[in-house]
């Protein structure tokens, strides 16, 4: 049996891979490894690699047709979880999901410029404690077609702001 000893590397299509770079590199905190070209750039986060690549043919955020099902950025803790949601909201980015108890702890989802859904979550070292009608047990599907059909019958939906560099 292989043994395998994490992830590595995540790489995502996206329609503009400056603007995505702005999203990463200056809301999140990624940092640019290199650039190959205009359509490829190599961001890190710590030692993890993150690739953007421009997609061959376009998507639409709401669409999510070529994207990854989610991702995930884990938190120290419940109080970051929350500090995390408030400092993306001041920067422009709209929050699919306020933060909430789910299985693995207080989580809440955005979606990056290309309708790529993130989700920012403690984790738990003491297994679940909650009460099960106090968790969101949506899946990440779930949570975008529910707020796709908010936007839907809402208002404009809001779009994630490019950084200011």
């Amino acid at each position: 049996m292989m043994k395998l000893t994490g992830i590595n590397q995540i790489t995502l299509r996206v329609n503009d891979v400056r603007l995505s770079e702005e999203f990463y590199v200056g809301i999140l905190g990624f940092r640019v490894d290199h650039r190959a070209g205009a359509n490829i750039t190599y961001l890190r986060l710590n030692s993890d690699l993150f690739v953007l690549v421009k997609a061959e043919t376009p998507g639409t955020a709401d669409a999510r047709d070529i994207r990854v099902d989610h991702f995930g950025f884990r938190l120290a803790s419940d109080a970051e979880v929350r500090e995390a949601a408030v400092y993306l909201e001041d920067r422009g980015v709209h929050l699919v999901t306020r933060p909430a108890h789910r299985r693995e702890g207080l989580a809440f989802f955005v979606m990056d410029p290309d309708g790529n859904l993130i989700e920012f979550y403690s984790m738990r070292s003491d297994g679940l404690h909650s009460e099960p009608e106090t968790l969101d047990t949506r899946t990440s599907s779930q949570i975008a077609a529910d707020t796709r059909k908010k936007e839907a019958v809402g208002a404009e939906p809001k779009k994630p702001r490019r950084s200011r560099k």
